[in-house]
This record gives C-alpha cells, structure tokens and sequence, in this order.
C-alpha cells in the first residue's frame, strides 16, 4: 500500500481549486488506486479536493480530524456537504482534543505525517506565518526525508 498524506491551503479560489483538482488527479493518475490510501484532514480547500481525488482514483481515505468539536467549529456551511460526504466514505481516527485549535491542528499533522510515504503539498511557496501552517508541514517532512510532492498549478492563487 502506498499511503499519501496532504497539506495545503485552504483559500482557494474557484479556478484555483479546479487547477489543483486537475493537478493532483494527474499525480494520482501514476499510482494504482487499489492500492493507494489517502490521509487527510478534510479541510475546506486542498485537503478535501485530495480526498475526493484519492476516491475518484479508487483509494481508500483516512480521515484525521483535530478535534471533537471539529466539524460543529470549523467547517462553513459551504463546505458542510462536502465534508460529510468525504466522512461518510472514510475511516476516521479524531485526535485527542475536545477544541479544534492550534494543538489540535499540529498533532493531526503530526498523525498524518508519521504514518505516510509522501506527502503531497497543495503550497504556493510562501513561508509560513506560524506553527503548523502549510509551510511548516512541508519543512517537517522534508527533515523526516518523506518525498514531497508539491502542487501549485501556473495561474493558481489563493482568496
């Protein structure tokens, strides 16, 4: 099995997030889906279009979930629909926090990078403003030595 995490921003605009659709489709594409498992938090952003892509690609997704009060606090109601759908199809694992806040956030990152073989990095490539950002994620893996695919398409940009 080879086992993908995901780290990326969250504001993407709308023909942002259908070049980074595309793009990690693409990625995914050279994998066999069968085999492939998907670990993610299911942020609104880049986090939910890599699951779905790891379920278009037939993968199995592993949710991590920062909190226990992780969908009542964070997820909009834009992406609400989204979220339980992804949800529903996952095996889900929900770190050890009642609050989704910057803890909660940096062991579910935590989680997801130590039981991956690569992470794929939705990051523009601007440093980060603080723990457990995208740009910290990325640098953690690197000193692990986990590959790091990073997808930031020309003409992507955040809101």
């Amino acid at each position: 099995m080879m086992r993908i995490g995901v780290t990326g921003h969250m504001n993407l605009n709308p023909e942002t997030a259908q070049l980074v659709s595309d793009a990690i489709r693409a990625h995914l594409a050279t994998m066999s889906g069968d085999e492939l498992v998907g670990v993610s938090c299911i942020a609104r952003g880049a986090d939910s279009l890599f699951a779905d892509a790891i379920l278009e690609a037939g993968g199995a997704l592993e949710v991590v979930l920062p909190s226990r009060d992780y969908r009542e606090a964070k997820v909009k109601p834009d992406h609400v629909e989204q979220f339980e759908r992804l949800m529903a199809a996952a095996s889900v694992r929900v770190m050890d926090f009642d609050h989704a806040n910057r803890e909660a956030y940096e062991a579910a990152n935590e989680a997801v990078l130590s039981s991956i073989d690569e992470l794929v990095a939705v990051w523009d490539g601007q440093p980060g403003t603080g723990r457990g950002g995208t740009a910290e994620v990325v640098a953690e893996a690197r000193e692990r030595g986990l590959p790091v695919t990073v997808i930031w398409p020309d003409g992507a940009s955040r809101e």
